[in-house]
């Protein structure tokens, strides 16, 4: 990607290097990882246990600092996210203002390890997130060490999951999150779970849109750039991922989408550039209200 002419997002808070503290049992390492693992194959949401465990024993938790550190010059990774930051914030705020309305930009919330936000205490095992209480994104960088692992190598891949996230906003801010909530409330499990896999791939094709257009306003792409994209969004389908734990691939119990729906989403967004493609619910047979 060519994002060094990009300017820097203002929006961006630096917790790494600081350390979140719980009063109870903190979940961290192989176990950790293990037990959401299981969830997430059984298709729970893995915030949910890891704020319950982290609170046994009643002592509650929270980071020891949230002081925001800014971003050295030298911080190749830093930079590299706040630059990315700062072009979905222009591209989300050009294409709301043609419908008339303002973009309220998130907060990117880097940390080491583990975090406290409003949705919880987290630990990197999670991976990134987005927390709709105070509409922040939050990302361990070490995750995409774990990505390259898995075949989602290259700066692209990387811009990939911040645009992933900040699709998690854009959902926010046109209601459609809440609107998925409702639906989920009355669901059951199997369906439940299908919403919230169209969450995700909606959410992968609005990454697609913002590459789209931050193309088209700053030439970004580099020739190879897409297919890394591609490629990350294949890696983290849930039927890959059920396989490299070792596990028969079992549908129903998806969250996120296949492979292949993650690969077809991300390309959908990046070839039409257009919010109106990426109506993973209306493909679905659901049909929204206001």
């Amino acid at each position: 990607m060519r994002w060094r002419q990009s300017r820097q997002s203002q929006n961006v808070d630096d917790r790494r290097g600081q350390r979140a503290a719980s009063g109870g049992l903190r979940i961290g390492g192989g176990a950790g990882l293990l037990i959401v693992v299981a969830v997430i194959l059984l298709g729970g949401d893995p915030r949910q246990v890891l704020q319950l465990l982290s609170g046994a024993g009643g002592g509650g938790v929270g980071p020891t600092s949230t002081e925001s550190q800014p971003i050295p010059a030298n911080d190749e990774t830093g930079q590299f996210l706040g630059a990315v930051l700062g072009m979905t914030e222009d591209v989300w705020t050009e294409i709301f203002q043609a419908s008339g309305v303002r973009y309220e930009p998130p907060t990117m919330v880097l940390f080491t390890d583990a975090v406290e936000s409003a949705c919880g205490y987290n630990t990197s095992a999670t991976g990134p997130f987005y927390c709709p209480p105070d509409q922040n994104l939050y990302l361990d960088t070490g995750f995409f060490d774990q990505l390259a692992d898995m075949g989602g190598a290259g700066d692209f891949a990387q811009g990939y999951v911040i645009g992933h996230e900040v699709g998690h906003h854009i959902q926010t801010l046109v209601g459609t999150s809440g609107w998925v909530r409702g639906l989920r409330a009355g669901a059951g499990e199997a369906e439940s779970n299908q919403l919230q896999v169209l969450m995700e791939l909606q959410a992968d094709c609005y990454s697609g849109v913002w590459a789209h257009h931050a193309n088209r306003r700053e030439n970004v792409l580099e020739p190879g750039d897409v297919d890394e994209g591609l490629a990350a969004a294949a890696a983290i389908g849930d039927d890959r991922l059920q396989r490299r734990a070792g596990r028969a691939v079992s549908p129903e119990s998806f969250t996120h989408g296949s492979s292949a729906q993650r690969r077809q989403w991300l390309e959908t967004g990046l070839r039409t550039g257009d919010i109106d493609a990426c109506d993973t619910f209306g493909q679905a047979g659901y049909v929204r209200t206001r």
